[in-house]
């Protein structure tokens, strides 16, 4: 069975997209390169099950189509090269490297089509959202195949270019920190007025995970899921009045966006 599939770096993000690769019969385990000299556990589980392990780029077979970049950036440079000189003419080559910008990964392979793609950690369980930016030379059907490869840990979008993706580094990208950090807010905040650490943890985690989930079940949007929760007078409104007061959190989270945004852009300077 020819390897078709190339993943060079197979840690947790990489894992996670080849186990779902395979879980969805998208691509058998028997068609997967994996090039990393010590891969995580989902990627070991697929070498028992067929999947050739090289540690070389040298290794890579001629029958490789798609490449999958999942590699820390600071490895590419000096990988690149090697990279460059055994694929194959004309490779699909997806990268979720952050701060890689197109143009350096078009200098690094020039004859092959370029996609820059960016995930986020939900996609671990399944749950993440994954944009992706490619030129003109990016077919229908080499589209589709994006889609459904990216797709395969939850929700896909398609933006327009490197600035569009790195905005989606400071909004999808970073953001679930951004959740975890309201989380460790919420626990401490708890504790403040009365809880220990443990219960105030609880009572913070499950209100995020619950209110997630309603949000995802209903129909109605978060402007509207709020406004029911609040009436007027009572504790949530009290709550909201400091939340809310001259746009503190929108501003807060302007700011928090645009820093990260800025970042991404200089790292891909």
């Amino acid at each position: 069975m020819a390897q078709t599939h190339l993943i060079v770096g197979a840690g947790n993000m990489g894992g996670a997209l080849l186990s779902s690769w395979v879980g969805d019969s998208l691509v058998n385990p028997r068609n997967l390169v994996i090039l990393d000299p010590k891969p995580g556990s989902e990627a070991v589980y697929l070498i028992e099950r067929g999947a050739r392990h090289i540690e070389d780029a040298d290794d890579i077979p001629k029958s490789v189509r798609v490449v999958l970049l999942a590699i820390k950036p600071q490895l590419f440079t000096g990988l690149s090269r090697k990279l460059a000189a055994a694929l194959p003419a004309e490779p699909l080559i997806i990268s979720i490297m952050a701060g890689t910008a197109t143009d350096t990964l078009a200098r690094a392979f020039p004859d092959a089509i370029i996609v820059r793609a960016m995930p986020n950690t939900p996609a671990a369980v399944g749950r993440g959202i994954t944009a992706y930016a490619a030129g003109d030379s990016l077919s229908e059907e080499q589209a589709k195949l994006c889609e459904a490869l990216l797709g395969a840990n939850g929700e896909v979008i398609r933006v327009a270019d490197d600035r569009a993706i790195d905005a989606v580094t400071a909004i999808s990208g970073s953001g679930p920190a951004y959740i975890f950090h309201l989380c460790e807010a919420l626990t401490d905040a708890a504790m403040q007025v009365g809880f220990d650490a443990k219960t105030a943890a609880q009572l913070a985690r499950a209100t995020l995970t619950g209110s997630s989930a309603l949000l995802e079940a209903s129909e109605r949007s978060a402007t509207e899921l709020r406004e029911a929760v609040t009436s007027p007078g009572g504790t949530t409104q009290a709550a909201l009045d400091v939340l809310m007061a001259d746009g503190a959190l929108i501003n807060l989270m302007r700011q928090t966006v645009q820093a990260a945004f800025d970042r991404a852009q200089e790292l891909s300077g």
